[in-house]
């Protein structure tokens, strides 16, 4: 278990890398095995690395993926080389940079998969909230990518319907994976987030199905019911972020 500030953020099983004990592990896993051919290989991009739980699920899970890892802290990434070291033929790449960087600078249209998983502290770095942010996501994706988002909220989720709001001003087909309790706004959680610039490209039926050690299967918002989820919010600017510092 990896532990920043006494907040749980990773659990790694060395032996078994399919072994997911957080929850939103599970939902973001569950989208992961919907994409494109089971088994076949995916360039991935990871924005936010922790211990490296779901670079491992990857390649375990998807033998000769192409992954790079957007860590922007050093100490932590020279901590897990140390304690958690990846498989020399994982074939995952560590960068240390910020996830907004790394975005910009990348190709377009490469990336079968983009996941969005950065903290600081309890919040998302507020320069990956942005429209502006999801528009540069959505470049770097290839035809049928997929780009998923791990967000923490609290009870009424409005910061989860600002990113949702975001990304269906850019993505074709977009929607929520959340246990029922948390999408009820009965507590504070997380939400994961799917979103593809192809039309009717996500796979949705199987998105919530329990795994194994689960009793009940997550909920999956799209169509009409995520319209009502979002009715009325609006995606956020970086003009918006920056007056936001304005004394």
């Amino acid at each position: 278990m990896l532990l920043i500030e006494d907040v749980a953020q990773s659990y790694v099983d060395m032996d078994d890398p399919a072994h997911l004990e957080f929850e939103y592990v599970r939902r973001v896993a569950n989208v992961i095995d919907t994409l494109a051919t089971p088994h076949a290989p995916l360039r991935a991009l990871h924005l936010g690395g922790g211990a490296m739980t779901l670079p491992r699920y990857v390649a375990h899970t998807r033998p000769g993926s192409d992954q790079t890892v957007i860590e922007r802290d050093s100490a932590l990434a020279l901590l897990i080389h140390r304690e958690l070291p990846l498989p020399a033929d994982a074939g995952i790449e560590i960068r240390i940079n910020d996830g907004r960087s790394a975005v910009e600078a990348s190709p377009g249209g490469i990336y079968d998969l983009v996941i969005a998983d950065a903290y600081e502290g309890a919040a998302m770095p507020r320069d990956m909230t942005s429209i502006e942010f999801v528009r540069q996501v959505a470049r770097s994706l290839a035809p049928g990518g997929t780009y998923i988002v791990n967000v923490t909220d609290v009870p009424i989720l409005a910061f989860t319907r600002v990113q949702v709001a975001a990304l269906r001003e850019t993505f074709a087909d977009v929607c929520i994976v959340a246990e029922v309790g948390m999408l009820r706004g009965r507590r504070f959680g997380n939400v994961v987030l799917a979103a593809s610039p192809q039309a009717g490209a996500l796979r949705t039926a199987a998105m919530g199905r329990p795994r194994p050690g689960e009793a009940a299967p997550a909920r999956v918002v799209r169509g009409e019911a995520l319209d009502e989820f979002v009715s009325g919010t609006q995606p956020i600017s970086d003009a918006a972020l920056r007056a936001m510092d304005l004394p």
